[in-house]
C-alpha cells in the first residue's frame, strides 16, 4: 500500500512505552531512522510474501479454527514473537464460542501455566471488548488502570502486546494481538507490517466467515428439509394408526435423528389429584411418572418411513431398558424442575447447570445422567397443564438454535393430541362397555330376585331365631335368680329353720339378687355405651400394681379349677391415663372369660407391654377353641359359643359384647386369635388389648 497511507495509519496505534531512553539508545534510534526508507521497501516485500502464505493457507484449509491457527502461526514466526493470537469479532455471526486462532512459540511454551487455555479465551474476550489499536512495550511497567490492568492479569506470560484491528471495506471483522514473554519496544516497522499483514487477515477473515455462513445455510436447509419430513411422517402416521405405542416411537425416532441426538424419551406425568394440574402453584404435586417410550441412537427401528413394522417398533419398545418403568415426581429433582421453570423447555449442558442438585441421588435412574449429561426436556400440554415431556439427550454440550426448538414445538402438539385422542377414546370405549355392562346386570337382575328373596327369607328366619334365642336367654337370665330367691324366701318362712340353714338361704337371696342387679346394670351400661352418654372418668393407673392385684384375686378364685396365673411385666413401670371403671370392669371380663373356659391344671398369661403411648394387654389361655364361624360374633350381645349350654358353663352373653363396647369408650382396640394346637383338641386363645393414653380434650 502507498507509503503515506502507512504513515497515517500508524499514528493511530496507541503506544504505551516503558521509560525515557539512555542517550546511546537515542544515537541509535537516529541511525535507524535514516534507513526507514530501504527497510520500509524490505518489509513491503515481506509483507508481499507474507500475504501470500495467507492465501494460501485459505485456499487448501476449510476449517476455521485450523486457518486461524495456521495464520497465527505464520504471522508469529514472521514477526518472530513468542505468541500471536487471531480473533474474529464480526458481530453479524453468532458463535456459541470465541472464534481464535492462537499459536505460541513451541521454545517457550513451557513456560506456560496449566490454566492456558482460559488465559486464551480471557484473552480472545479481552481483545473483542476494544476495537482501538494498542502497543503495550512492558505490561509490568505499566499503570494497573483500566483495560491494562485486565492485560496485567492475564494467566498468559504476555508483557510486551501489539494489537492491530482488521477491517474490510471500513467494517471491522477482526483483531490480531502479537506478543512477547519479555518486555520489547514496537518500533514503527513493526506496526506497520503488521497494519499491512492485518489486511491479508482481513481478507481470511471474510472468507472464513462467508464460508461459515454457506455452510450455516446449507445446514439449516438440510435441517429443515429433515424437520419437515419428520413432522409430515408423524401427521401421516396419526393418521393412519391407531397404535398409540407405534405414533410415538415414530415421534420420538423422526425426532431424534432429525436433531442428532443420542437419545429420546418421552414421559407422562399422572397426577393424583386430577384438579392439581390446573391449578397455578409453585408446590410439587404427588404424581406418577411413567416412561412411555425411548430410542437409541445405535436403534435398529428406521424412522424415515411411515410404514416401520409393528414388530420392529415392538422390538425396540421390548429392547428398551426404561419402558414402563415408574417413579414418583418427589423423587427427581430434574423432573420437578421442568414442571416448575417458567421459560421451558428445561435445558442442562452439564452437571455444573444443575446447581445444588445430585445427578445421582435427585434425578431419576432412567435418565442416566452419567453418560448423558446433556438434556433437554420439552413439555407436552393440555390446556396449558404439563402432562409429560419429549426428553433429548446427548453426552457433550450443546446450543439449540431456534429451528430446533420449533421442530419440537411441533412434535410437541402433535405427540400431545394423539396422547390426548387416545385416552379420550378409551375413556369413550371404556363408557361404551361399562354401559353395555349395565344393559347385562339389568338383564341379569330378575334373574338374580328370586334369590335375592330367598335369601332375604333366610335371613329374616335366622333373625327370627336370634330374636327367640334373645327371649329364651334373657328370660332364663332374669328367671333362675327370680326362682332361687323365691325359694330361698319360701325355705326361710318354714318355721324351726336352724340358724345356719337360715344363713345360707339368705346368702343364696343375697347372690341371686346381686346377680339379677348385675344383668340388669349391664344391660343399662350398654345402653349408655351405645347411646354415647357414659362420661369419662380420667384417672392415671399404674399397671404393675394393678395386674399384681388382679393376679393374685382371681389364681384365688381359680384355685377349684386347678387354673394358675403368669404375669409377664416390664422392668419398667407402666402407667395408662384412662377411665378407672372401664379398665377395671374391662380386665375382670376378660380374666373371668379366660379363666371360665381354661383347661384344669392350665396357666393363664397376662402380659403388658407399652409400643409408643399406647399400653398393650394381652390374656392367653388354653382351652376350647373358638370355631371361625363364631369368631365374627364372639363380642355381639347374648351370643355365646357352640356346646356352652352343654357343658353348663355360666353366662349371660353379656360380658364380651360390654368389653368391646368399654373398649371403643375408651378409644382402644381389643382382638382376638384362636390358635390350634398340634395333635390336641384345645386351642390358645389370646384376647389383645389396645388402649391410648387419654387427655381431657379426648
Amino acid at each position: 500500500m502507498p507509503a503515506k497511507n502507512v504513515g497515517a495509519l500508524s499514528s493511530k496505534v496507541q503506544t504505551i512505552k516503558e521509560p525515557s531512553l539512555a542517550p546511546t539508545d537515542c544515537l541509535n534510534r537516529i541511525e535507524s531512522l535514516q534507513t526507514h526508507p530501504i527497510r520500509l521497501m524490505q518489509h513491503q516485500e515481506e509483507s508481499l510474501a507474507l500475504g501470500q502464505q495467507i492465501n494460501h493457507i485459505i485456499l487448501n484449509s476449510s476449517d476455521a479454527k485450523s486457518v486461524l491457527q495456521q495464520i497465527a502461526q505464520v504471522l508469529g514466526e514472521a514477526f518472530a514473537v513468542d505468541s500471536c493470537a487471531i480473533v474474529i469479532t464480526n458481530e453479524e455471526k453468532q458463535q456459541s464460542q470465541e472464534q481464535i486462532g492462537y499459536w505460541s512459540n513451541e521454545d517457550i511454551v513451557q513456560v506456560v501455566p496449566p490454566q492456558q487455555k482460559s488465559g486464551v479465551e480471557a484473552l480472545a474476550s479481552l481483545l473483542k471488548a476494544d476495537f482501538e489499536p494498542l502497543a503495550i512495550d512492558d505490561v509490568q511497567a505499566t499503570a494497573r488502570t483500566g483495560n491494562l490492568r485486565q492485560w496485567q492479569e492475564l494467566s498468559l506470560p504476555l508483557r510486551a502486546v501489539l494489537k492491530i484491528p482488521t477491517y474490510f471495506q471500513g467494517r471491522q471483522n477482526g483483531v490480531i494481538a502479537l506478543g512477547r514473554f519479555q518486555r520489547h519496544h514496537w518500533s514503527d516497522s513493526e506496526r506497520e507490517s503488521a497494519q499491512i499483514a492485518a489486511e491479508s487477515v482481513a481478507i481470511a477473515i471474510l472468507q472464513i466467515v462467508q464460508t461459515q455462513t454457506i455452510a450455516s445455510l446449507e445446514r439449516y436447509v438440510d435441517n429443515s428439509t429433515q424437520y419437515q419430513n419428520a413432522i409430515d411422517r408423524l401427521i401421516m402416521a396419526s393418521r393412519t394408526s391407531s397404535d398409540l405405542n407405534h405414533i410415538l416411537q415414530l415421534a420420538i425416532s423422526g425426532t431424534s435423528q432429525a436433531l442428532q441426538v443420542e437419545r429420546g424419551l418421552i414421559i407422562t406425568i399422572k397426577y393424583t389429584d386430577p384438579v392439581f394440574r390446573h391449578r397455578p402453584t409453585q408446590t410439587i404435586p404427588k404424581a406418577k411418572v411413567t416412561v412411555i417410550s425411548e430410542w437409541f441412537g445405535n436403534s435398529q427401528l428406521d424412522a424415515s418411513t411411515v410404514e416401520a413394522s409393528d414388530s420392529a417398533i415392538a422390538a425396540n419398545i421390548n429392547n428398551s431398558s426404561v419402558v414402563n418403568q415408574s417413579f414418583w415426581l418427589a423423587e427427581c429433582s430434574l423432573c420437578q424442575q421442568a414442571l416448575t421453570t417458567s421459560h421451558p423447555p428445561l435445558i442442562v449442558n452439564s452437571v455444573a447447570e444443575l446447581g445444588e442438585i445430585d445427578p445421582q441421588t435427585d434425578v431419576a435412574s432412567i435418565f442416566d445422567f452419567a453418560n448423558f449429561p446433556n438434556v433437554l426436556m420439552f413439555p407436552l400440554e393440555s390446556q396449558n397443564a404439563i402432562f409429560g415431556f419429549i426428553v433429548l439427550q446427548q453426552n457433550h454440550a450443546r446450543l439449540w438454535q431456534s429451528e430446533d426448538l420449533s421442530l419440537l414445538e411441533l412434535v410437541s402438539a402433535q405427540v400431545s393430541t394423539s396422547i390426548i385422542q387416545n385416552q379420550t377414546l378409551r375413556q369413550v370405549q371404556s363408557l361404551v362397555e361399562e354401559r353395555t355392562a349395565q344393559l347385562q346386570r339389568s338383564l341379569d337382575v330378575q334373574s338374580k330376585l328370586f334369590e335375592k328373596t330367598r335369601q332375604q327369607i333366610d335371613q329374616l328366619r335366622q333373625l327370627n331365631q336370634l330374636k327367640d334365642e334373645f327371649i329364651n336367654t334373657i328370660s332364663h337370665e332374669l328367671r333362675t335368680p327370680l326362682t332361687s330367691m323365691n325359694l330361698a324366701i319360701r325355705m326361710l318362712r318354714q318355721p324351726g329353720i336352724p340358724a345356719e340353714r337360715q344363713a345360707k338361704y339368705l346368702d343364696i337371696l343375697e347372690e341371686q339378687c346381686t346377680q339379677e342387679i348385675n344383668l340388669i346394670n349391664d344391660l343399662l351400661t350398654l345402653q349408655k355405651l351405645e347411646s354415647h352418654q357414659a362420661p369419662l372418668n380420667l384417672q392415671t393407673i399404674p399397671i404393675n400394681t394393678k395386674l399384681n392385684e388382679l393376679a393374685q384375686m382371681f389364681v384365688e378364685q381359680w384355685s377349684e379349677k386347678e387354673v394358675g396365673m403368669v404375669l409377664d411385666l416390664p422392668e419398667n413401670l407402666l402407667s395408662l391415663q384412662t377411665d378407672s371403671d372401664s379398665f377395671d370392669r374391662i380386665l375382670h371380663e376378660l380374666l373371668t372369660n379366660a379363666g371360665k373356659y381354661a383347661n384344669p391344671d392350665t396357666d393363664a398369661i397376662l402380659k403388658a407391654s407399652q409400643q409408643g403411648s399406647q399400653i398393650i394387654l394381652s390374656i392367653t389361655n388354653i382351652g376350647p377353641a373358638i370355631p371361625p364361624e363364631d369368631a365374627s360374633y364372639i363380642f355381639d350381645k347374648f351370643r355365646r359359643g357352640q356346646g356352652v349350654t352343654d357343658q353348663a358353663i355360666k353366662g349371660t352373653g353379656l360380658g364380651l359384647a360390654l368389653v368391646k363396647s368399654l373398649v371403643q369408650h375408651l378409644n382402644g382396640t381389643i382382638e382376638v386369635v384362636s390358635t390350634p394346637i398340634e395333635n390336641s383338641s384345645s386351642a390358645q386363645v389370646c384376647f389383645t388389648l389396645t388402649l391410648p393414653q387419654l387427655s381431657a380434650s379426648n
